[in-house]
């Protein structure tokens, strides 16, 4: 058994999403607030002991809207069926897949509901959603309308908050794959029988508090101890449990018939109290030892030292201690699966930001390991009885982004819903790169590996040729910016900067369009001319027949010639959310460079004794005498004053638009956000 599929809907960011796991582990990244933990929380709240419960603010925003519109037609015909259908609900729809050829498919084969012998998954359908007498008990006292309608809306979600609880109630269904009519009502609790749940959260409580020390590891022994004495696989780990509690019990006999005799001597008779007609109570002390409690406020995990010195969790640095908690986390989570007598068929387990104070190549090894890990567990623990797991991990690493398998990734991406909401969409890089040359995926999936590739995290990308670029592309950044007052500034945006040469950049075409990420290319326009044997060599712009650059020749048509290029508008350089940024004159009608190095020269004359001549020539020529990381690091460090070439200047202020961004510098920015802070906590103790 295993989760192939979940579809979400009106989950706080969640609004309508699809999402498909991997048969072992599943990495879900994106940017901040682009739903990534609200997947999290949804099977938190569905798979965990407590009661189920649900608030307005778990509800989308972007249906809250039906709530105002139920309340219309409820008004306008109390008595009508139909409006109950208006509320939203909140659905859960999950693809269960099994071995037909199974012996016992256990607690799932009530859900199996279909005759199709091709069928391999079961449906379930969580819906938590209005009851029969919803609409009395949401819009109660609501039937008629106040004069100002911002005032009416205001006074129903005020209402909504606390009336969520009770008209609304959650129901499990097993729905046929096939025929989604086909249906029969479970008991929503069959959903934790079916699915065990374990989470790892973002916040690990690890703070490095040395004064007051947490003991965050140690609160895993108790949860160990609780299911070797529940084990029924493992008689050796279930007796040595039970041996730690009859010693504590022990401990309870020898302390009740000496400490506790002498301690009740100390107590006071009641005689010297002096209330006549008072009866002494009789008052004894007991003090007992619950192993539980014992292990939980009194055991500490601790590590060696030397001279029978132990030390404290929190000597050890943030780094390993989070290591350490994870792999513990784990092995509860296995022994936890072992020691139930009625195990789920599919054991899902969450694990939040597992990055967080690990250096780039432990997190590497971390998510390389995890399915070993798991692997190890059932090999040496379990006598190789499999153990259903499913890892999901939501990460903000590149470096854990860049090593998991290609397909594994899936992407959140925050998308506006409306004028003012946003909603997530889930890129799945398995089903939508499917269509993809296998010749470039297998390049993209080399490239991502191999580089520290922060694409899935950033708001904009730059491709760009090479060393030259990278250097100098920041200070470029800065002074388009500063001559831009008043426009978006691109430096207060988080932007990825990829070096992968001319040659290779329109491989990235399909990703960046996938990933709907706004993308310039800086390239050069390398043009060519037939030599010697038909051979084609680089010359100048003004010489050139074709170009030789692979990108742009794939952009535009393969025979383009650099005189056609030097005529393409803005517009023909730009498609799907790309832009492409090739040489172009300084001045229109003017000469034009070949490479990144010649256009510079191009771009500040006054910077280089080019002497008499043509210019072109001149700047061509000197270009060909540059060490280009040398010229790069002496205009980077050294001399700083000059101008940024037109076609980069003009692809950056392209790239700084199309979506919300400061159009602040920032240092002002942050003077207007320190101002807003000191604002709020003076107005806050002002009210005080």
């Amino acid at each position: 058994m295993r989760i192939n599929r979940a579809k979400i809907e009106n989950f706080r960011l969640l609004r309508d999403v699809e999402i498909g796991f991997e048969e072992r582990t599943t990495l879900i990244v994106g940017r901040n607030n682009s739903g990534k933990t609200s997947i999290a929380e949804l099977f938190r709240r569905l798979l965990s002991d407590r009661a189920l419960s649900f608030r307005l603010e778990d509800f989308s925003l972007g249906c809250h809207e039906c709530f105002w519109t139920a309340l219309i037609a409820y008004r306008a015909q109390p008595g009508a069926s139909e409006t109950l259908d208006q509320l939203p609900a909140i659905k859960l729809v999950l693809d269960i897949g099994y071995d037909v050829d199974a012996a016992d498919l256990g607690p799932l084969s009530e859900c199996v509901i279909d005759l199709n012998p091709d069928c391999h998954e079961a449906r379930l359908e969580f819906r938590f959603a209005p009851k029969a007498t919803a609409l009395q008990a949401l819009f109660a006292d609501f039937e008629q309308p106040l004069e100002n309608q911002e005032a009416d809306r205001a006074r129903l979600f005020r209402a909504l908050g606390d009336r969520i609880a009770s008209a609304y109630a959650g129901s499990l269904e097993a729905v046929d794959p096939n025929d989604a009519t086909n249906r029969k009502m479970l008991e929503p609790k069959l959903l934790q029988v079916l699915v065990g749940g374990g989470f790892i959260n973002a916040q690990r409580g690890l703070d490095d508090d040395t004064f007051r020390e947490r003991d965050v590891l140690g609160k895993v022994v108790e949860v160990l101890f609780q299911s070797a004495l529940n084990d029924d696989l493992d008689p050796e780990r279930r007796t040595t449990a039970e041996q730690l509690k009859e010693a504590v019990d022990q401990i309870q006999g020898d302390l009740h018939t000496g400490f506790n005799a002498k301690l009740t001597s100390l107590l006071p008779t009641f005689d010297l109290f002096g209330y006549p007609g008072l009866i002494d109570p009789g008052l004894v002390t007991e003090t007992s030892f619950d192993v539980d409690k014992l292990l939980s406020n009194h055991t500490r995990l601790r590590y060696r030292g030397v001279n029978g010195v132990t030390l404290p969790e929190t000597y050890n640095g943030l780094g390993a201690r989070n290591l350490v908690y994870m792999l513990l986390q784990l092995l509860r989570f296995f022994r936890e699966f072992q020691g139930t007598p009625t195990a789920a068929g599919v054991h899902l387990i969450f694990i939040e930001e597992p990055e967080a104070h690990l250096h780039p190549q432990m997190q590497e090894v971390f998510i390389r390991q995890l399915e070993h890990i798991s692997n190890a567990f059932v090999a040496q623990l379990n006598a190789d009885r499999p153990w259903p797991v499913q890892f999901v991990v939501t990460t903000h690493s590149p470096h854990m982004a860049n090593e998991a398998r290609f397909e594994s990734l899936r992407y959140f991406l925050s998308i506006p819903d409306g004028l003012v909401l946003r909603r997530s969409i889930v890129k799945d890089l398995r089903q939508g790169m499917g269509g993809t040359p296998v010749e470039d995926r297998n390049f993209l999936h080399q490239y991502l590996t191999l580089s520290r590739c922060d694409l899935f995290f950033a708001d904009k990308a730059v491709l760009i040729e090479g060393t030259a670029e990278r250097l100098l592309l920041p200070a470029m950044i800065r002074k388009t910016d500063a001559a831009a007052v008043g426009e978006p500034q691109l430096s207060s945006q988080y932007l990825t900067v990829m070096e992968v040469g001319g040659a290779y950049a329109h491989r990235f075409f399909e990703l960046l369009a996938f990933l709907e990420l706004r993308t310039l290319i800086i390239t050069d326009i390398d043009t060519v001319a037939p030599g010697t044997k038909n051979k084609r060599v680089a010359v100048q712009v003004a010489s050139g027949t074709f170009t030789s650059n692979a990108c742009i020749k794939s952009w535009f048509e393969p025979d383009v010639s650099p005189m056609q290029l030097l005529a393409k508008t803005v517009e023909e350089k730009t498609g799907g959310g790309r832009r492409l940024a090739y040489q172009v004159p300084e001045q229109d009608g003017g000469p034009c460079a070949r490479s990144f190095e010649d256009a510079f020269i191009l771009a500040n004359p006054d910077l280089f004794d080019l002497g008499e001549g043509d210019i072109a020539t001149l700047a061509y020529e000197r270009a060909a005498e540059q060490k280009k990381s040398s010229f790069a690091l002496e205009h980077a460090i050294v001399n700083t004053e000059w101008q940024t070439p037109r076609y980069i200047a003009e692809g950056l202020r392209w790239l700084a638009q199309g979506n919300p961004a400061p159009t602040l510098a920032p240092a002002a920015l942050a003077a207007e956000l320190v101002a807003e802070v000191i604002e709020a906590v003076d107005g806050g103790q002002a009210n005080g």
